[in-house]
């Protein structure tokens, strides 16, 4: 995803002005280490549940002063550094968006995300 392109099409839109204050933007990584114990890590290998992505953000639009959600979440294998996981949250108010954020890319990671670290 470009980021900087995506928002430019979304403060092109009618509404824009009127329904946003604030965006935020999530953009995860690979490390090149375990969260578990630090090893180092040389890919890893996920898989993606679209379909639950997709209801997740459905659920968390209908919150209080969200505009739009935008996800995009890879599968397939990855290497540190790569991108894995875009979501942005535009709306009114930072005391709405904040949390939407952070519940939606907290069930994302636990609920429609698989993934497997590959080892040195």
């Amino acid at each position: 995803m470009d980021i900087s392109k995506t928002i430019q099409e979304l403060k092109q839109r009618p509404d824009f002005n009127d329904n946003v204050g604030m965006i935020l933007i999530h953009n995860g990584t690979v490390r090149n280490w375990s969260r578990a114990d630090r090893q180092p890590v040389t890919a890893l290998e996920t898989t993606v549940d679209q379909e639950l992505v997709a209801a997740l953000r459905q659920e968390y639009l209908s919150h209080e002063g969200i505009y739009e959600i935008i996800v995009e979440a890879h599968s397939g294998t990855f290497y540190p550094g790569d991108d894995l996981l875009f979501i942005i949250v535009a709306g009114d108010l930072r005391e709405n968006i904040k949390p939407v954020l952070a519940a939606l890319l907290d069930r994302i990671k636990a609920e429609a995300v698989s993934k497997k670290e590959i080892i040195q």
